[in-house]
């Protein structure tokens, strides 16, 4: 849950820090020590505040948790024990997860009626808008196949969470391995081509979203260019068995 990431996000930056400085080791020529200043700290607290995001708190709430924040960090005695909130935590935290999935579901909604209506676009049953934009040549991909695409993915309102383009290489993956809109759009084209995916949630990240780039109930759409066809992954040697020895798992 992401009540528990809020916990653990926290760690991770305490985690971060000690760990950077025992990883620490001389350079071959001496470096400039960076410049720790308010801006640092600042981002601290920005760092924290992106494991919050799903709560959606109000001024008042996060006034709450500042204070709480606050005597924590300064040793001072705390109101109330945060292990003794865990189940309040759970429970907060699929309250606002599910607000806030309505909410995307209906703006997704209003999205995809409207890219439905595009000339040439083909709706399956369930709910993938798939656009071919280019045509490919080369063989369509089974579920079983491993792919090479290139992709960008974004919001309805175009903010992009995620590209090969911006990454500077493709991605190869297995088609079972990636969320339902994908497994079904790249079924439907051949390699060399390209098509545009408009996923609902219940075929993307659901009700859980992947935030905080993607929110509970997000309609994404995604821009694949089908490179190839990957060859299969090459399954590791088989261990020797000397004389006598037993195969493992036997």
């Amino acid at each position: 849950m992401r009540a528990i990431g809020v916990l653990a996000g926290v760690l991770w930056l305490a985690t971060a820090a000690t760990a950077g400085a025992q990883a620490a080791k001389p350079a071959a020529a001496p470096a400039a020590a960076p410049k720790i200043d308010n801006d640092t700290f600042y981002a601290l607290g920005a760092a924290v505040a992106q494991n919050l995001g799903s709560f959606e708190l109000t001024q008042a709430e996060l006034e709450q948790v500042q204070q709480g924040l606050q005597d924590s960090v300064l040793g001072k005695p705390l109101r109330v024990k945060p292990e003794d909130q865990r189940d309040n935590f759970r429970t907060l935290g699929m309250e606002r997860q599910k607000v806030a999935s309505e909410r995307e579901k209906i703006k997704g909604q209003a999205f995809r009626d409207a890219a439905a209506k595009k000339a040439g676009v083909d709706v399956t049953v369930s709910g993938l808008i798939y656009e071919e934009t280019k045509a490919g040549t080369g063989p369509v991909p089974a579920k079983t196949d491993r792919v090479t695409v290139h992709y960008k993915g974004t919001l309805i309102d175009g903010t992009e969470f995620d590209s090969s383009y911006s990454r500077g290489e493709p991605a190869t993956f297995p088609l079972s391995g990636v969320v339902p809109c994908w497994t079904e759009g790249l079924q439907k084209m051949k390699a060399g081509g390209k098509a545009k995916l408009v996923c609902p949630p219940e075929i993307g990240y659901g009700d859980r979203g992947a935030p905080p780039k993607i929110k509970p109930g997000a309609t994404l759409v995604f821009e694949v260019e089908l490179i190839e066809i990957a060859a299969p992954e090459k399954a590791p040697p088989a261990a020797a068995v000397k004389p006598g020895m037993k195969p493992a798992g036997h």
